[in-house]
């Protein structure tokens, strides 16, 4: 990880963020000025908001298919009582 080494042999994958994370600690004079850094950089390393992105579409993906079926249900349900009033 922040050796430069990735599992291959080659350079890691989130090397390049660590790099600009670690330059941007080295310089500045408070650790919140590189607060964004951190956290591209802990997103390479975890992908904790593309979880969560993927959950919350997996999630609606669900609903509106529990949503759909509900509601073909219901017309099935209801279509013979119409049918015979007219």
């Amino acid at each position: 990880m922040a050796s430069g080494w990735g599992i291959n042999g080659n350079k890691g994958r989130c090397y390049d963020f660590w790099l600009d994370f670690s330059e941007c600690m080295s310089r500045c004079r408070q650790p919140s000025d590189c607060g964004l850094l951190r956290e591209d950089y802990l997103e390479c390393l975890h992908h904790s908001k593309e979880f969560q992105r993927r959950n919350m579409i997996y999630k609606e993906e669900q609903r509106q298919i529990r949503a759909a079926a509900r509601k073909a249900k219901e017309e099935a349900e209801g279509a013979p009582a119409v049918a015979a009033h007219h």
